[in-house]
């Protein structure tokens, strides 16, 4: 083999190893899901929904956003479609990643009978997700919502000494586990308790912290691991209207909803009237 073809594998491979070692930014994610959603749901282009789908599925590790609900989307899609989306191995992905909400994951039992998956075997499968729980954050969680109840809404001393105190939880967990997200906690703690994050960072505006605690968290929603609807909602809280100007209410008159809807797009969030679109269509399958 001839020097300069050692130099142009040696170049290709760099170039490989520097792709797969960059950081993948979840804003851009989010917004290219919110992009595709779009053709299939507003402009009714399903079949090429699914090709731009698999592309962005094979750059990114999926996410299954609550209402959108992108990568279930697509097996659906691609079902209905007879296309090619990864057969057992995206089904048992998808399962994982539904395994957080309740018993929403039996409402995969048909589809996953299709390609040889039975009730057995999904409920198996969750089964070996709640084994796999962070339990030592599950039972910091699950106190931590508990504390945050405390003393509302008359007791602020100690509503504002739990803060701090959950806030400190946080910025551990953010140390050595990184996010406390729902593949590492699940949504229900010991007892059933319900673990409300978006409830515990919304109060985390109460904090000393919070400008620390907020550019943390940013980081999270560029890696995948805090959701941007969850983000927008602690910010907002803070901001009040007044800055970020992400809400979720519709009700804003027409210079308002156009920066409501840039700021929306920053984080990768869906305009408003996409947003709305979305909700619509979750609920009427209901």
């Amino acid at each position: 083999m001839k020097p300069y073809t050692y130099y142009i594998l040696f170049i290709i491979l760099v170039s490989f190893l520097s792709c797969k070692n960059r950081k993948l930014n979840y804003v851009t994610y989010y917004s290219k899901v919110n992009e595709i959603d779009s053709i299939y749901r507003m402009a009714d282009q399903p079949e090429k929904a699914i090709r731009k789908f698999k592309r962005l599925f094979q750059k990114y590790e999926p996410k299954n956003q609550e209402l959108t609900e992108e990568y279930k989307t697509y097996i659906q899609l691609a079902d209905h479609y007879h296309k090619d989306f990864g057969g057992k191995k995206s089904l048992y992905k998808l399962i994982t990643l539904n395994a957080p909400y309740g018993n929403d994951y039996k409402k995969l039992y048909p589809l996953c009978r299709k390609y040889g998956i039975d009730s057995v075997e999904v409920n198996q499968k969750v089964a070996d997700w709640k084994k796999n729980l962070n339990k030592r954050l599950v039972d910091s969680f699950t106190i931590a919502m508990i504390r945050d109840q405390e003393g509302r809404p008359e007791n602020i001393p100690l509503v504002y000494k739990n803060i701090e105190k959950n806030a400190d939880l946080f910025f551990w967990t953010f140390k050595h586990y990184g996010f406390p997200d729902g593949q590492k906690i699940g949504r229900l703690g010991n007892n059933d308790v319900f673990i409300a994050m978006p409830t515990l960072l919304s109060h985390m505006i109460g904090s000393k912290k919070y400008p620390e605690f907020r550019k943390k968290l940013f980081e999270y929603v560029k890696s995948g691991h805090c959701s941007p609807q969850e983000y927008a909602l602690m910010s907002d809280t803070y901001d009040y209207y007044r800055n970020t100007a992400v809400r979720y209410s519709l009700r804003n008159n027409n210079q308002d909803s156009v920066r409501i809807n840039r700021n929306r797009k920053s984080i990768g969030l869906p305009s408003i009237k996409h947003s709305s679109k979305i909700r619509k269509d979750k609920f009427k399958k209901k």
